[in-house]
């Protein structure tokens, strides 16, 4: 299996998108189960079938932007196999030009951290995504806390869904997610206890979007992706925030394949994201994020 080494030329590049999700597998397996994807399709309005990564990466090579890739394991609480962070890392290695691969470990796994560490070590994975309302589980709780002293001792950061979730929005009691266990205020806890560990909180916060701005701004290890949402319906208090006092720690990022990059930068235009703001929020701060400048 062949370990994920970097070939991204950041000067090359217009942007480096920080969420982009793989659905589906080479083996035709899909990240979630049938009723979820279902509901999913139905909620954001979207058919046909998901792009495969060897798809998303020539999508995102030619418009000359980088992308990170990911897929969430849930499989405890969803009762669902997970897709495989190792084989996702690995299709990233044929495309380290454009691709930068982050692993996913279910934190209720025995071997969660065993699994951080080979993901790092024998896949070269450069950071992990959790997603609290699919996994079931409340990130700022101390039993977790070995978990996220492995993700620092790597020295990858750790991206959060946080906020509304569209996945089993419409289905009876909401297929039992509760959308509390992504308020980002839970995520303070941990910030404060891992000054070392960047934190990355996706998505406009809805509801909770001051909360998400309040960590942000005290906690300097803390960001925030814009995925997710089309820039048009961005808070006034985030597009504040990313045009002053966090504009080093905002970064693009989409949510594809809900969201194309083409759509968000053609939607960022009508809003008052200011110009010079825009390439750091584009490339630069990511760049920085990720390791790939010094």
């Amino acid at each position: 299996m062949s370990r994920y080494e970097s070939r991204i030329d950041v000067a090359a590049l217009t942007a480096i998108d920080v969420h982009v999700h793989i659905e589906t597998d080479g083996h035709g397996h899909g990240s979630l189960p049938d009723d979820l994807a279902a509901g999913a399709a139905a909620y954001f309005s979207t058919t046909g079938p998901n792009p495969d990564l060897d798809s998303i990466a020539e999508h995102y090579r030619e418009r000359s932007m980088a992308a990170v890739v990911f897929s969430v394991d849930a499989e405890t609480a969803l009762g669902h196999p997970a897709l495989s962070s190792a084989e996702i890392a690995e299709g990233a290695a044929r495309h380290a030009d454009v691709l930068i691969p982050f692993g996913s470990v279910d934190p209720h796994r025995a071997d969660a951290i065993d699994r951080v560490r080979r993901l790092v070590e024998e896949s070269g994975v450069r950071g992990f995504k959790f997603h609290p309302t699919l996994q079931s589980f409340d990130p700022g709780e101390q039993r977790w806390y070995p978990l996220y002293a492995a993700i620092a001792d790597a020295g990858v950061p750790a991206l959060f869904h946080t906020g509304q979730t569209g996945i089993g929005a419409g289905l009876p009691g909401g297929r039992g997610l509760k959308l509390g266990l992504s308020n980002p205020m839970l995520l303070d806890p941990v910030a404060a206890d891992f000054p070392e560990l960047q934190i990355v909180m996706a998505h406009p916060s809805v509801p909770w979007q001051d909360e998400a701005l309040s960590v942000a701004t005290h906690k300097p290890n803390t960001w925030i992706d814009l995925s997710g949402w089309s820039p048009k319906y961005f808070p006034e208090s985030l597009v504040r925030a990313a045009n002053s006092y966090l504009k080093t720690r905002v970064l693009f990022g989409t949510d594809f394949p809900l969201l194309t990059p083409e759509r968000w930068l053609r939607d960022a235009e009508t809003t008052t994201l200011k110009p010079e703001v825009m390439p750091g929020i584009l490339r630069g701060n990511a760049a920085r994020l990720l390791g790939l400048v010094s």
